[in-house]
């Protein structure tokens, strides 16, 4: 019996090392949000697309196990984002919010808001001089979009000073941004520390 396939554009969000001829790719698609995808490993006669992590490709999949597990039959790249691995702070950053997506189910309504919300956050990693702004901004809109009330609870919960530096991150270009790395550090933490106990996303 032929196995279900599938025709979708998505972003390629982590990539394990292989084992046992294949590797396993965790992918984000606008239609279908996340899937666990197994690409085989090239051989001299079936060579295969190489996929880097961040990448945007239009992929051609098959799944036996109704979508549970899709093999890669095809991938046809649209972007790459290369850029963010020429900084070691922006890959990190990258990977981090990457991860955020893989570990937490996107509701289908939500789904056309995050990857568009990934192909502006990868393409800022490729290019801002801060990668904490990007990350800060990103997470904190992920949440936003997922409906948890980060702007009535956690924002408007903060002391004057944080919450004008929250503010000037959110509303300013990432150009013209001043805040001190250890600020945003410290708003990061406290970011996080109030979606670990307030809401259901899993940041790790």
């Amino acid at each position: 019996m032929p196995g279900q396939p599938l025709h979708t554009e998505a972003f390629v969000l982590s990539r394990k090392p292989p084992a046992d001829r294949f590797r396993q790719l965790a992918l984000f698609s606008e239609s279908h949000g996340g899937l666990l995808c197994l690409q085989r490993l090239a051989t001299k006669s079936t060579p295969t697309a190489v996929l880097d992590l961040f990448d945007e490709a239009d992929f051609f999949l098959e799944s036996s196990n109704q979508g549970q597990t899709w093999f890669l039959k095809e991938a046809r790249l649209v972007r790459r984002h290369d850029a963010i691995g020429r900084s070691y702070d922006a890959l990190r950053f990258a990977s981090t919010f990457a991860a955020v997506i893989v570990r937490n189910p996107v509701h289908e309504e939500s789904r056309a808001g995050v990857y568009a919300l990934l192909r502006q956050v990868f393409a800022a990693f490729g290019t801002a001089a801060r990668p904490d702004f990007v990350y800060f901004k990103a997470l904190f809109c992920f949440a936003r979009d997922e409906g948890y009330p980060v702007k009535q609870e956690w924002w408007e919960g903060l002391s004057a000073g944080p919450r004008a530096a929250t503010a000037e991150i959110l509303n300013q270009p990432l150009a013209v941004q001043t805040a001190a790395g250890p600020v945003v550090a410290d708003l990061t933490r406290r970011l996080e520390d109030y979606l670990r106990t307030h809401t259901e996303i899993l940041l790790e």
